[in-house]
């Protein structure tokens, strides 16, 4: 795993709430809830297809 990895995964964490600070301050909650859940499925699919990879590694690494 790549620190990368966690620097995407933090910068996305923080776009994500500034972005929501703002819609909710202009009064756009329904905005800011849609793009915390963007945000949430980007993230849940960066870490799915880490644990994909990790997966085919370990099947690979017993001849499975």
């Amino acid at each position: 795993m790549d620190i990368d990895l966690v620097f995407k995964i933090a910068a996305i964490g923080i776009i994500v709430a500034v972005l929501n600070q703002l819609l909710i301050r202009s009064g756009r909650e329904d905005q800011a809830m849609m793009t915390t859940l963007a945000g949430l499925i980007v993230v849940l699919y960066i870490i799915l297809t880490q644990i994909s990879q990790l997966f085919v590694t370990i099947k690979t690494l017993f001849d499975l």
